[in-house]
């Protein structure tokens, strides 16, 4: 491997990263920061706003369940591992919980009388604590770690006498200084809106008597982990093998499945359709044009 082959390649691989993540800022960030939200709910102060009155992830999202925040209420405070579950992508959210792998589907008495300090669940490894607790008006998680732990609302508004606006409020600083939390960072700033969106979706649902089947959610989830997976062997493909524009054009494209994937909402067959066309691509750059000629490998 010559070297000035190999910096090439890296300035290609930097380069292509470079776009996708721009068009992640300019596009997909915006997005997913405010999915479901109003103008009117991105800027109305919430409760728990001072956890961190400057925060680098400030995230506001929203969704109308037809529902009283009586009716809602209880299903926010039994929210956990461990205990109701998440509402949303079982096979990652409740692996290994002693209560099985499906969400609650319906109230559980014995995770409905928490108070300010208890413990709030993530996993079986992370842990977050009630800051505040309004019954039928809203609950604050906040971290147990790191300088700025942020904080996590649910609040619910009446929109009319059958129906509530369920709104998610997320505030934290990236740890850039500490390194064993700034992993834990970036993986939150790409994926959480996954797993908020889900929620939201999921608290709906179970309100409204309606129950998603672990099979579809399980095919969703698979279509997110793939669409990452294609586009991570894309740009490995460009580093590491023989530079050539179309190899670079496909992972261009690879980046693009991802995005549209992950942050555009679009019907799970489009997705997997996309993802067909990306692994068809990256099959297409590893043909040769010219069997007896090496120099000509793609």
């Amino acid at each position: 491997m010559k070297k000035s082959s190999f910096f090439t390649r890296t300035l290609a691989t930097l380069a292509l990263v470079s776009l996708v993540l721009a068009a992640y800022m300019l596009w997909a960030r915006p997005y997913q920061l405010y999915w479901g939200a109003t103008d009117e709910e991105t800027h109305r102060p919430m409760p728990g706003d001072e956890l961190d009155p400057d925060p680098t992830f400030l995230a506001t999202r929203a969704i109308t369940i037809e529902g009283t925040p009586e009716d809602i209420w209880p299903w926010l405070m039994q929210m956990g591992y461990g205990r109701a579950g998440f509402y949303g992508y079982d096979i990652l959210e409740n692996l290994g919980s002693q209560r099985g792998m499906l969400s609650a589907d319906r109230i559980l008495p014995e995770f409905q009388h928490f108070t300010v300090g208890d413990e709030v669940p993530i996993s079986p490894v992370a842990r977050m604590v009630f800051h505040a607790i309004v019954p039928d008006q809203f609950l604050i998680w906040t971290g147990t770690t790191g300088d700025q732990a942020g904080g996590f609302t649910w609040a619910l508004y009446p929109a009319d006498e059958q129906h509530t606006r369920l709104v998610s409020r997320i505030r934290w600083t990236h740890h850039w200084t500490q390194p064993d939390l700034l992993g834990l960072d970036l993986f939150t700033e790409f994926t959480d809106h996954i797993a908020v969106r889900k929620i939201l979706h999921g608290v709906k649902d179970r309100v409204e008597g309606r129950v998603e089947a672990m099979v579809p959610q399980t095919i969703e989830f698979a279509i997110y982990v793939v669409a990452a997976l294609i586009f991570l062997v894309a740009v490995v493909l460009i580093l590491l093998r023989p530079l050539t524009w179309r190899r670079w054009l496909v992972g261009l494209a690879a980046g693009a499945v991802w995005l549209i994937t992950w942050y555009a909402p679009i019907p799970a067959w489009m997705g997997t359709l996309l993802e067909l066309l990306a692994l068809g691509g990256l099959l297409w750059t590893s043909v040769r044009r010219h069997p007896r000629n090496p120099s000509l490998r793609l």
